[in-house]
């Protein structure tokens, strides 16, 4: 009989869950206006953009486009990671399933050419066995992301004092995922009159943090955002796509910003179509348990 009820709680659970999602969907969606959407603010009033269709892979069922992946690496490798590092990603899962450049026919990834060709385009630092010195070497399939500066020393010196982010789980680390990534790229703008910017530092709505200091205005009526001391990263940039797709600024936040979504996760297509096939399972086990309970116990009363 405990069982029973244990089962039944849980069928109900999951139909909660269930019936959440829709309202969840609700709550962030907005209509459309020149392409893009504004959805639910985060934290500090700010509302993030959306591009034109969403974020598919955020659906319950939701998968990445391997084009797009494709693309987000490529504005990654070439405008990114002069900055940012990926020290838990390692270079073979670029080629595992889900991954922006699996290939059926090297089921292990560190067999993938293609993998292996990238990951060559990168240098490591390993020691030598013969002298025990550190020395630069092209990346295989087994390694990391290298981070591009020796140490956060070094990282803050050629950052004007600022310290580059990791991009391993930046899209997990931050309020609104890829949405946040991409309205941060889309998100500089001259500062509005009144709002005084230091040197060396860049004014972005979109970004967490405190204008007040720095708004000789109305305090009641301070700009959102703050300051970074990176520049419009994709402003001037020169990113070719192999699938003929136009590199305006807007798609390659977009991809790039698809691209760190998956980088955080790279295994949530992979929980999803597990869950997808274990939920079938649990509402029969639950019947089953159901239907048990309920013959074992008809004759007595309780």
């Amino acid at each position: 009989m405990r069982i029973a009820k244990l089962a039944l709680a849980g069928l109900a659970a999951l139909a909660a869950g269930a019936s959440a999602l829709p309202s969840l969907a609700q709550e962030h969606a907005a209509p459309a206006a020149g392409g893009e959407a504004e959805h639910a603010a985060a934290g500090g009033g700010h509302h993030m953009l959306e591009p034109k269709g969403g974020w598919p892979h955020e659906d319950y069922f939701g998968t990445f486009d391997q084009n797009q992946l494709q693309r987000g690496f490529k504005v990654y490798k070439e405008v990114c990671s002069s900055c940012h590092g990926m020290k838990l990603l390692s270079f073979r899962n670029l080629g595992e399933q889900g991954g922006p450049f699996y290939d059926a026919r090297f089921p292990n990834p560190n067999d993938n050419p293609v993998v292996k060709k990238l990951a060559s385009e990168f240098t490591v630092s390993k020691l030598d066995p013969d002298s025990g010195d550190s020395v630069d070497v092209p990346a295989i399939t087994s390694d990391r992301f290298p981070n591009p500066f020796a140490n956060d020393i070094a990282a803050r010196v050629g950052n004007g004092g600022a310290l580059p982010p990791d991009f391993s789980v930046i899209a997990k680390a931050r309020h609104g995922g890829a949405g946040y990534i991409y309205s941060l790229l889309n998100g500089y703008a001259e500062p509005p009159e009144g709002l005084n910017v230091n040197p060396g530092q860049h004014y972005n709505a979109y970004f967490p943090g405190d204008t007040g200091s720095q708004w000789s205005g109305d305090p009641r009526h301070k700009p959102p955002g703050g300051f970074l001391a990176m520049a419009s990263p994709l402003e001037f940039a020169e990113v070719g796509f192999d699938d003929g797709t136009p590199t305006t600024k807007e798609q390659m936040a977009q991809d790039v910003a698809v691209f760190l979504a998956w980088a955080s996760d790279p295994k949530a297509v992979a929980r999803k179509q597990m869950g997808a096939a274990v939920i079938p399972f649990l509402i029969l086990l639950s019947i089953l348990v159901f239907l048990s309970y309920k013959a074992l116990w008809r004759n007595i009363e309780h």
